[in-house]
């Protein structure tokens, strides 16, 4: 029986995943589950943390069970999940304080905007790459302690745990044994200094966070304990933590400065590696650990689209437009062009480069012609064009330009989809032959440290393409396509003021 296995847990913002890959790189076990999305209010989103750690267990059961069955055995469990999002849990029973606050969640707006006003966003963006917005894990912890009785005063008696979602499982895989995260995360919770690798005391000061609530940074590659025996028939070592958009950096191998990859999941996330040169992006673009292996860190530049997949799920189960997300491909198809309707999908305000919390989704263009497969267009295209505005950012940015576009995620199996980002990019998008390069990346991530591969360099021979789409429209066609976009993006934004 092989042992050269490594289990990865998906954690993402709408299903778990756990998948088994073998030494090559290949998976040969998956299970997927979705769990609840909790809307309190207007722009908040939640989830019950025992949903998300019940799902990750039944996933991860399932998984071994397969593998199980097939003769496999797996040596090593990878973590990879959505970023942001914000948990707080006591320390003695391990119970949620309350429900965790989703990276989309927009509900410490008016904080973000009064810490703005006081001059808090270049000293907050000079130590952590990040823009003072409610994305970030920062005021959301504020809000929990503010907001839940009795927290404020348990966490400064040190009896309450924050972390990101990688920290609250790994706390319940461990037994509570451990409580830790990845330099990945931890830059993306507004209160790490990337450049020390270290908690910032003033920016702890700023957000009244007591540092007793924090867990320990290690690297990506990392001794993270081992697994309660209880949960899986066997204790596991955990060797492996990033964040979902870097893990997906490191399943697409883009290890050389000036790669870049691009995720297509609830979100659409951009990352560039930028190398060991924590590099300040002057069009409101984030810098961010791109990983941390043997105490090195390498650093990367990034655009957040708060909705991408969303859309496609809004539709299919919101306003019941198409009954699978396959149908938006063929819908698209059925039309020569988007016959001027364009969806701007602020469900929850607009990332980068606009950072706009009010800004609120809208369609424009509506004709009495105009019907589902206008709709279902135009709301795949939003997606191209949240796309267009993060590379232009990262073009200005640059002296160098990118070769292709590498991308992954649920939406890539879209073949008129990466068509459209191949056109409107005038660049070759490039995708892999596992397209699920989160998991992948997280499996690397656990294979280094329990041995299965020596270097960096082993992970980038197994990268393969699966197809290559490259651009076929003319600047014309392009340059009015992208006007309809950015008067419709600018009518949004008038809206959000």
């Amino acid at each position: 029986m092989s042992e050269r296995h490594v289990l990865a847990i998906d954690q993402g913002t709408t299903s778990s995943r756990a998948m088994i890959f073998d030494e090559q790189g290949q998976s040969i076990a998956t299970a997927q589950q979705e769990f609840r999305q909790i809307y309190p209010q207007d722009g908040w989103v939640e989830h019950d943390p025992e949903d998300i750690w019940q799902s990750v267990l039944n996933v991860c059961r399932q998984a071994l069970s397969q593998a199980r069955g097939a003769g496999k055995e797996v040596a090593g469990v990878g973590i990879t999940n959505q970023r942001e999002t914000t948990l707080v849990w006591d320390r003695q029973s391990g119970k949620p304080v309350y429900n965790a606050i989703v990276w989309q969640d927009r509900r410490t707006a008016d904080l973000c905007a009064q810490l703005k006003a006081a001059g808090h966003e270049e000293p907050v963006a000079a130590s952590t790459g990040l823009l003072l917005d409610p994305y970030f894990s920062a005021t959301k912890l504020a809000w929990i302690l503010d907001n839940v009785a009795g927290a404020r005063d348990q966490a400064e008696r040190g009896q309450l745990a924050f972390g990101t979602v990688d920290s609250f499982l790994l706390w319940r895989l461990t037994g509570g044994k451990v409580h830790a995260t990845d330099a990945t995360n931890a830059s993306r919770t507004m209160l790490f200094n990337i450049h020390s690798q270290r908690w910032d005391k003033a920016l702890l000061e700023l957000f009244r966070i007591p540092e007793a609530l924090l867990p320990e940074v290690k690297d990506c590659s990392a001794d993270y304990g081992t697994t309660d025996a209880s949960l899986f028939g066997i204790a596991l070592p955990v060797g492996g933590i990033a964040g979902d958009q870097q893990a997906a950096a490191i399943g697409q191998a883009c290890f050389e400065p000036g790669m870049i990859k691009s995720t297509y999941g609830t979100g659409c996330f951009v990352l560039v590696n930028t190398g060991a040169q924590a590099f300040r992006s002057k069009n409101r673009l984030l810098t961010t650990v791109a990983y941390r292996f043997a105490g090195q860190t390498s650093y990367a530049i990034e655009g957040s689209i708060f909705v991408a997949g969303a859309a496609i799920q809004w539709i299919r189960d919101g306003i019941k437009l198409i009954g699978s997300a396959g149908e938006s491909e063929v819908l698209a198809k059925s039309l020569e062009s988007n016959r001027g309707v364009y969806m701007v999908p602020a469900f929850t305000g607009l990332g980068a480069p606009h950072w706009d919390p009010h800004a609120r989704g809208a369609i424009f263009g509506l004709t009495r012609d105009t019907g589902i497969a206008e709709i279902v267009r135009a709301t795949l295209e939003s997606i191209g064009y949240q796309t267009r505005d993060l590379m232009e950012a990262i073009r200005r940015d640059s002296t160098t330009s990118s070769k292709a576009l590498r991308v992954d995620g649920g939406m890539v199996v879209n073949d008129w989809f990466l068509q459209f980002l191949a056109d409107l990019l005038d660049l070759p998008v490039e995708r892999p032959r596992v397209i699920e390069t989160t998991a992948l990346g997280a499996a690397y991530l656990a294979g280094v440290q329990i041995g299965l591969y020596g270097s960096l360099a082993e992970i980038r021979d197994h990268w393969q393409r699966d197809a290559i789409f490259t651009p076929q429209i003319s600047h014309a066609e392009r340059a009015t396509q992208l006007q309809g976009w950015d008067k419709a993006v600018a009518r949004v934004l008038e809206r959000g003021q």
